[in-house]
């Protein structure tokens, strides 16, 4: 499967979008470049969550690895969405070109770090590596494959996947989810939410058993997108998806003007509730303007 980004993730095709060898190639050859910004973060974050799971083509007893190929360094939080994917035991390789900061690729690859950074001064340059990172890769999936994933459902579908996500209770800094738990309840879930216009991802993690959560100190008059990932062990589930706007926060309303004098006024107003303070700023008129 391979995604493009900037400042919005773009899905080119999925895992389960070809079979054959000169399928891929072929898409290859037919790939547009995506110029723009380095939203690394949020691209990271759209894989999880758009490209690893059932739909897109993930087994949940297959192993997940993730390439990321960049050539900048990225202009949100891409460790925290690197650590999200680690967590979940999907091992992150990251190749670096011109521009790329290798703190950052190896803040966001996986460990070892000798195996999975990798840093190449032009794009010409990146077929030196197409050998070594196919053996480690083919190895690294074989080793890792080996391993018993004892806690690992093989079954999908709606005994894995939570339901009728509902969204109350929407203020200018909060909101409230809630849904319906699968069948089968997983270890935990992960609750990812970020504004739909960029910006960092946040999570908050919920026990298996809760089926809800307060989101907190978010941002007013903004569009979140919020997304409910059940884990099962190593291995995550079909989420739920929403999207919900904060409220504005309360003005004040109804200015007067009173007591003029020829060096101040008073001014009054109705409440805006839930203001701790007010910020009053004043200035001459410009020329022209009525007094």
């Amino acid at each position: 499967g391979l995604s493009q980004y900037s400042s919005d993730p773009r899905t080119e095709w999925d895992l389960s979008a070809y079979s054959t060898r000169e399928q891929v190639l072929e898409a290859v050859r037919n790939l547009r470049y995506k110029g723009g910004n380095t939203l690394t973060g949020l691209a990271l974050t759209h894989v999880l969550e758009q490209n690893l799971k059932p739909d897109a083509g993930a087994r949940l007893e297959a192993e997940k690895l993730v390439i990321l190929l960049t050539d900048g360094k990225s202009q949100d939080d891409a460790n925290l969405a690197a650590q999200t994917l680690k967590n979940l035991g999907i091992e992150i390789f990251a190749i670096g070109v011109k521009n790329a900061d290798e703190a950052e690729l190896r803040q966001v690859a996986s460990e070892p770090l000798e195996l999975t950074v990798y840093n190449v001064l032009d794009f010409p340059l990146l077929s030196s590596l197409v050998g070594k990172l196919t053996r480690v890769l083919c190895t690294r999936i074989k080793e890792r494959s080996h391993k018993e994933h004892t806690d690992t459902p093989v079954n999908t579908g709606s005994q894995l996947s939570p339901t009728d996500l509902k969204i109350s209770a929407v203020t200018s800094k909060s909101m409230h989810l809630a849904w319906s738990p699968p069948l089968r309840p997983p270890k935990k879930y992960r609750v990812v939410y970020y504004p739909s216009k960029g910006g960092t991802p946040k999570e908050v993690v919920v026990e298996g058993a809760v089926s809800s959560v307060q989101l907190s100190n978010l941002t007013s008059h903004t569009e979140y997108l919020v997304s409910v990932i059940p884990v099962y062990g190593t291995a995550a589930g079909d989420g739920l998806r929403g999207v919900t706007s904060t409220l504005p926060l309360s003005s004040p309303r109804s200015l007067r003007v009173s007591e003029l004098s020829h060096n101040s006024l008073r001014l009054s107003w109705k409440a805006a509730q839930g203001a701790t303070h007010y910020l009053v700023l004043c200035s001459a008129a410009p020329d022209g303007a009525e007094d």
